[in-house]
């Protein structure tokens, strides 16, 4: 068969036209990737955003860096990445809050299963139980008779509420029959500090926050809320073995993209974090600030998600807590 000529060139130029098309598509990523952190500066969200970006410039996406958008029970970061173009260029560094985005702010309009695409299971930690040198506090039990003799009188601090450290609190409260007076930091940084000073007397904390403060001794560390004792902190106690039995709550971080992200984009960044995790160096930071690395491919960071959803969403109601 013969092609006419104007019909060969139209093909060629077709053809010539997709070959940039399909160049792209294989290149992901072929500009920095921007993490958005939706807290201050100063706690493992962050940490662990900027081990990311540091890595993904040394040859995956050169050029990639974090910005921190806290305020807003963590809405504000949330939302911009969930407006953000779907194209693999923006990711949000996440926690246990953002299970609560859809329950604690409905105003918000965002639905963390619906706006978002899981990428990365990174890792989890417990919280540390932890309070001022100052108080005589030296136990769990210490602490639950102090709140039951002087009820409504001790401060404790968290990062907002909806935050892990509030729910930690909470169900502390609820479960131990306790009263104690809640007052929201923005940030872990300064929730650490004001604890150290004795601005506030209790604090529920990740363990990376808190450890090197603990190991210093400028603080003091009562029991972890893991289901058993974490192997960072193996002399202290759970709080359900402290003397509140069935207690637990465990962090979590991770990374999502804005719902509609390219698989294929979502496989690459997925594969390159589990490669930057293994690293030694990486695990070394991670593990000896209280984080155990879990990795995986986004299907089970999904699944943790829906779970987690689910439960929260239970709990906020049940305790009737609002959004700052």
């Amino acid at each position: 068969m013969t092609v006419k000529p104007h019909l060969l060139a139209a093909l060629l130029a077709g053809a010539c036209a997709a070959l940039p098309l399909a160049a792209q598509a294989q290149a992901f990523p072929s500009r920095p990737i921007r993490i958005v952190v939706p807290f201050t500066p100063g706690a493992f969200n962050d940490t662990l955003a900027r081990t990311l970006a540091t890595e993904f410039s040394k040859g995956f996406a050169p050029g990639s860096y974090v910005e921190n958008k806290p305020g807003g029970n963590t809405i504000i970061g949330t939302d911009a990445v969930a407006k953000a173009p779907a194209d693999g260029y923006t990711l949000l560094g996440v926690a246990v809050p953002f299970a609560l985005v859809g329950s604690l702010s409905p105003q918000a309009k965002i639905d963390p299963l619906r706006d978002f695409t899981p990428v990365a299971y990174a890792g989890f930690t417990p919280n540390i139980l932890v309070v001022n040198n100052a108080t005589p506090y030296k136990s769990v039990k210490d602490v639950i008779d102090a709140a039951k003799a002087k009820p409504g009188t001790i401060p404790y601090a968290s990062t907002g509420n909806g935050s892990s450290n509030h729910l930690s609190m909470e169900l502390f409260k609820s479960m131990t029959g306790t009263d104690l007076v809640h007052i929201p930091y923005k940030g872990s940084a300064p929730a650490v500090t004001d604890l150290i000073g004795g601005q506030v007397q209790v604090y529920f904390d990740n363990t990376p926050n808190v450890l090197p403060h603990i190991k210093a001794g400028k603080i003091r560390g009562l029991a972890v809320t893991s289901p058993k004792r974490f192997p960072m902190v193996p002399d202290l106690p759970t709080v359900a073995e402290a003397g509140v039995p069935g207690y637990e709550v465990t962090v979590w971080f991770g990374t999502v993209a804005p719902a509609g992200t390219p698989r294929e984009a979502i496989a690459r960044i997925n594969t390159e974090i589990n490669r930057i995790l293994t690293l030694p160096e990486v695990r070394e930071r991670f593990n000896g600030g209280g984080i155990e690395i879990v990795g995986g491919a986004p299907e089970t960071f999904g699944a943790l998600l829906r779970k987690d959803v689910a439960t929260w969403a239970k709990v906020v109601k049940e305790a009737n807590i609002k959004a700052d």
